[in-house]
């Protein structure tokens, strides 16, 4: 798998890149400036991005908008867009966007490298991953009348591990209640949302 990084900080940058290097993916390019992101990706073809949001010349949101640009211009390219803030806004920005893989993840799952490579991973294939904080924000904040007020503790839960992109089997076995269980709370999400039990369309309507 080609990857290309787009990071400002250059111990995390280079971190990303041994890290990387180390499981056997191809790091093409490892930048810190959303120009030369949209650079590496036409001159080098990546699979995935791997994308700060805050880059320069403002630190506020270049890095996802190059790496949005970046898919515009290569179809298919899977991103996973990286945050030290919880910045619910911009995780549904990408995830509104469509056209291939999509992450969202807080900096620090880095630190854990086994979730993090299993998140990047599931990204480079066309699932979705969202950062549970980002969800447990969403979840904390329903609007008079919505059904997301109705889900149990226990729904809550699988709501946030689909948003990480495990399926209903790795669920069960996370939350130790077995795959018909939580086959039957993903079925209950999906129904007191009127959404399709499938993490995009759970997570659209959390952003909606």
């Amino acid at each position: 798998m080609r990857i290309v990084i787009a990071e400002e900080d250059a111990l995390l940058r280079e971190g990303l890149v041994l890290l990387l290097g180390s499981e056997g993916f191809d790091v093409v390019a490892a930048v810190d400036h959303p120009d030369d992101l949209l650079a590496s990706v036409a001159a080098e073809a990546p699979d995935l991005a791997v994308v700060d949001v805050r880059l320069p010349p403002t630190f506020t949101d270049e890095g996802l908008r190059a790496a949005l640009e970046a898919r515009r211009r290569a179809p298919g390219l899977a991103i996973l867009a990286l945050s030290a803030f919880v910045e619910d806004g911009y995780a549904g920005d990408l995830l509104a966007a469509g056209g291939g893989g999509a992450g969202y993840l807080l900096k620090e799952r880095v630190g854990k490298p086994g979730e993090f490579l299993d998140a990047l991973r599931r990204v480079a294939v066309g699932g979705t991953v969202l950062d549970r904080d980002v969800v447990a924000v969403q979840l904390a904040r329903p609007r008079p009348g919505d059904p997301v007020a109705t889900l149990t503790a226990r729904e809550r839960e699988v709501v946030a591990l689909l948003a990480e992109g495990h399926s209903v089997p790795t669920i069960g076995r996370l939350l130790g209640i077995g795959t018909a269980a939580a086959r039957r709370h993903a079925g209950d999400v999906s129904a007191k949302l009127r959404v399709p039990d499938e993490a995009r369309a759970m997570l659209s309507y959390l952003r909606a």
